[in-house]
C-alpha cells in the first residue's frame, strides 16, 4: 500500500488553515536565504506558497552568496528580538565561510521551527513535550500515526545518521510512549542487509539512489523512503528517485512511501505546524 504523503499533509493543511482563520493575528514566518542554490530557492519558494495557501505570513530574506557570517548572525538576532515573527528559517546549505552550527545556535530555540537548537534537540533526546520536532521526522511519525501503522514492540531500522533525520528520528521513536526498538546503521555498518532484513519498519535516509534493494528488505515490512535524488534517465532526461529501489521493494513491502509524494509533502507541513505551535505560544 502506497503511503501518499500528499494526500495526508493536504488534510494537516486544511486543518491548519481552519484553526489560522479564527485567529485575529496571523503567525508569521521569517526564511532566510543565502546565494541562488536552484534546488534551495525551489525549497523556500514551496514553503513560502504554503504559508499563503494556510494563512501564515512569510518574510523571505535573500542575501547575497557573500555575505559576512557577523551579518548573517545579525539579522537573526534581529528577527529574535520581533515580537511578531514566530518561526525563522535559514536555509541550508550555506556557503562554506559561515557555519551552520552557529547559525542554528544563534536562532532562538522558542522560534527554531527547524527544531535543530541544541535545547530543542536536547528537549526531543529527554522526552519533553514543549520543544520543537525536526520536520522530516515529525512528518514521518504523522504519516505512521495516519495510517494506524503500530510503532510499540517494531523493530525500526534507520539507514542515515544525520541531525536532520536519523538522529532525532531515533530519538523520538525510542520513547517510552511509542516503545520501538530502534537500530541506527550508516555507511560504517558491516553487513547492512542482516539488519535492514530484521527491521519491521525500515526508514532509508542516505541521499544515494536506488540503495535499498528487494534483497534487503523483509517481506511485509513498512519502508520509508527519505531520499531525494537527481538522475539522468534515457534521452538525458533527469527524474527524482528515493533511495529505495522503489519498483522492486513495493512488491515486498506492506507499506511504502513513493518519491516524490511521501515525506517531502509532510515535512512542508510540519513546519506550517511548528510554526503555528511557536505562535500559539506567544
Amino acid at each position: 500500500m502506497i503511503l501518499n504523503g500528499r494526500k495526508v499533509a493536504k488534510e494537516v493543511l486544511i486543518g491548519l488553515k481552519e484553526k489560522i482563520q479564527k485567529s485575529v493575528e496571523k503567525p508569521t514566518l521569517a526564511v532566510i536565504i543565502v546565494g541562488s542554490n536552484p534546488s534551495s530557492i525551489s525549497y523556500v519558494n514551496r514553503k513560502v506558497v504554503k504559508c499563503e495557501e494556510v494563512g501564515i505570513n512569510s518574510m523571505l530574506i535573500e542575501l547575497a552568496e557573500d555575505v559576512s557570517e557577523k551579518k548573517l548572525l545579525s539579522i537573526i538576532e534581529d528577527l529574535n528580538n520581533k515580537k511578531d515573527v514566530d518561526g525563522i528559517l535559514v536555509q541550508l546549505p550555506l556557503p562554506k565561510h559561515i557555519n551552520p552550527l552557529k547559525v542554528t545556535e544563534t536562532i532562538s530555540y522558542k522560534k527554531d521551527v527547524d527544531g535543530f537548537h541544541p535545547i530543542n534537540m536536547g528537549k526531543l533526546l529527554l522526552g519533553y513535550t514543549d520543544g520543537f520536532i525536526p520536520c522530516t521526522p515529525l512528518g514521518i511519525k504523522t504519516l505512521l500515526d495516519n495510517f494506524d501503522i503500530p510503532l510499540a514492540k517494531k523493530h525500526v531500522v534507520i539507514v542515515g545518521r544525520s541531525n536532520i533525520v536519523g538522529k532525532p528520528l531515533a530519538a523520538m521513536l525510542i520513547q517510552r510512549k511509542t516503545n520501538a526498538t530502534i537500530t541506527i546503521a550508516h555507511s560504517y555498518t558491516q553487513d547492512l542487509k542482516s539488519i535492514t532484513k530484521t527491521a519491521d519498519i525500515l526508514v532509508a535516509s542516505v541521499g544515494r539512489p536506488n540503495f535499498i534493494t528487494a534483497d534487503m528488505v523483509k517481506d511485509g515490512s513498512v519502508v520509508i523512503d527519505v531520499g531525494i535524488n537527481k538522475i539522468v534517465g534515457t534521452n538525458h532526461i533527469s527524474k527524482i528517485v528515493g533511495d529505495v529501489d522503489f519498483e522492486n521493494v513495493s512488491k515486498k513491502a506492506s507499506f511504502i512511501t513513493p518519491v516524490p509524494g511521501g515525506v517531502g509533502p509532510m515535512t512542508i507541513a510540519s513546519l506550517m505546524q511548528n510554526t503555528f505551535k511557536s505562535f500559539q505560544e506567544r
